[in-house]
């Protein structure tokens, strides 16, 4: 049976047409249209949780749209840099992982030079100092596997 997430809890999710839940719908289908909730199978306070949690949804979304998208991008791209440094202050470090993350926030970067406002320059600057922190692990020897971390190229390595 599908459910939908609300602050109350899980709420059972049906097909209002048939009174059934369509367990092989994708989990995207029914947080993307309401027309396959059936609100008349909650009882009313079940009823009040949705109804609470799509009127915080739809203010959640209001105050998205008034902020720039520079912004919003500038703070996903900070959300990359955190990962790629989750990843690198693992124990031991985890460098495929830190190297996707390290090249998104690159890519992003390129892809978006000149309009991610006064933000631009400290992403840019956090870029800089996540891939010297990179590499400074990647070639330090840690007891005695130095040969396992290698210090010459490889896949794991992001892009320059």
């Amino acid at each position: 049976m599908s459910t939908l997430w609300t602050p109350g809890g899980e709420v059972p999710v049906g097909d209002r047409r048939t009174g059934a839940s369509d367990e092989s719908a994708a989990p995207d289908d029914a947080a993307a249209s309401l027309e396959d909730f059936d609100l008349d199978s909650l009882s009313p306070e079940e009823r009040e949780q949705a109804d609470q949690y799509i009127r915080e949804l739809a203010e959640s979304r209001e105050r998205l749209k008034a902020v720039p998208a520079a912004v919003v991008v500038a703070n996903h791209a900070m959300g990359l840099y955190e990962l790629a440094a989750l990843h690198l202050s693992s124990q031991p470090p985890n460098f495929g992982q830190a190297a996707v993350a390290i090249d998104a926030l690159g890519a992003l970067l390129e892809g978006m030079q000149g309009r991610l406002g006064e933000a631009e320059s400290t992403l840019r600057d956090g870029l800089s100092q996540i891939r010297m922190a990179f590499v400074q692990l990647k070639n330090r020897p840690q007891d005695g596997d130095a040969e396992e971390f290698g210090n010459g190229n490889s896949e794991d390595e992001p892009a320059a």
